[in-house]
């Protein structure tokens, strides 16, 4: 397995149409999700989307590369969420020719690692219930349930989960 390395998305042209082919390489996640169609993701929209979400206070978002310079997933962080303090993962999207083979699993280490850096004791995230694949992927890291509910954006169902990292 390769290393990865996270950067600040910079919303270059080139950067936005590697996201999208991230979405796009991912047909069933955007099924499940609803927000793009996966035979017809538009570069345009995923950059306005990337413009909104970066705009919102205390959001990271980072493009994850390989060895070799390719995209291999994008990360959306929240530092602090106003409800309950925790920092969360927004969204973990592996590109789909990297899935099996430990990439989210190094992604996740990464990402969780930066949290302790910070003094960070734990980390939230919501799993969408009609994501079976993600809900397994998370659990198989030590994350737990802790609620279910809507999420804010999209009323969609979600579970949320928790990991300590202490």
């Amino acid at each position: 397995m390769s290393t990865l390395s996270l950067s600040p998305l910079t919303l270059s042209h080139a950067e936005v149409a590697e996201v999208a082919g991230i979405y796009a390489s991912n047909p069933a996640y955007c099924r499940a999700a609803g927000e793009y169609d996966p035979d017809d993701i538009r570069i345009d929209r995923v950059e306005a989307d990337l413009r909104e979400e970066m705009g919102t206070p205390g959001v990271e978002v980072l493009l994850a590369r390989d060895l070799e310079g390719r995209a291999a997933g994008v990360v959306s962080l929240l530092h602090e969420h106003p409800k309950d303090g925790y920092p969360w993962i927004g969204l973990l999207i592996v590109h789909g020719d990297q899935q099996r083979r430990g990439t989210g699993r190094l992604l996740t280490q990464l990402i969780e690692n930066r949290f302790r850096e910070q003094g960070r004791d734990a980390v939230r995230l919501a799993v969408l219930e009609n994501n079976p694949t993600a809900l397994a992927f998370w659990r198989s890291l030590g994350w737990q349930e802790i609620d279910r509910r809507l999420d804010v954006q999209h009323a969609r169902p979600c579970i949320v989960m928790h990991k300590q990292l202490i």
